[in-house]
């Protein structure tokens, strides 16, 4: 009986009923608008490159579970010091990489794939390190599945063409990373 721990329950009851409930309406307390219109824009932009808009739907819905997951672990102080640390390392590396995503928008010719890539794999190393011990194998792997998604340079490519078909969805995520860059939240 040592080890059972009613906190612990509750956490891994409130992940689980995250993880069925992954949609717009019920994650409006952990993601803000300007998040979720970035999110929208995300949406579109796979949907319209994979030409599948059930994949489109699962890549989104695995960002939110994990985005909701993290803030719950965090809000619930989850994380060692070592791994507050690795956060604090993954947000540096977040706000590079929608630093560097906005200078190659307003920068025409400018987008180097690899750089970006290279940006999306460390954001992705840094986060399965800081939850390693705190979600499961299925949630690695969705974690997995939404950088390897995104990090596609095919996809990255199409995205900062200056004349291409995703420059006004580009326009509307580089605006929405400005305002959360604004506001200190990357």
């Amino acid at each position: 009986m040592a080890d059972f721990s009613t906190k612990d329950m509750a956490l891994k009851v409130q992940k689980k009923l995250l993880s069925s409930m992954a949609s717009k309406s019920s994650v409006q307390m952990f993601i803000d608008d300007t998040t979720s219109e970035i999110l929208d824009e995300l949406y579109r932009i796979s949907k319209e490159y994979s030409g599948n808009k059930s994949e489109a739907q699962k890549v989104i819905k695995d960002l939110i579970k994990i985005a909701v997951k993290i803030g719950l672990l965090f809000r619930n102080n989850r994380f060692s010091t070592d791994e507050l640390r690795v956060a604090q390392d993954f947000k540096k590396k977040l706000h590079q990489g929608a630093m560097t995503a906005v200078s190659f928008y307003e920068v025409d010719y400018t987008f180097d794939k690899a750089v970006m890539a290279d940006l999306l794999t460390n954001c992705r190393d840094l986060l399965l390190k800081l939850v390693n011990t705190h979600l499961t194998p299925k949630s690695h792997g969705r974690i997995n599945h939404v950088f390897n998604h995104y990090s596609d340079p095919e996809l990255l490519t199409k995205l900062y063409e200056p004349d291409g078909p995703f420059r006004p969805n580009l326009t509307r995520i580089c605006k929405g990373l400005d305002k959360l860059v604004e506001d200190g939240t990357i």
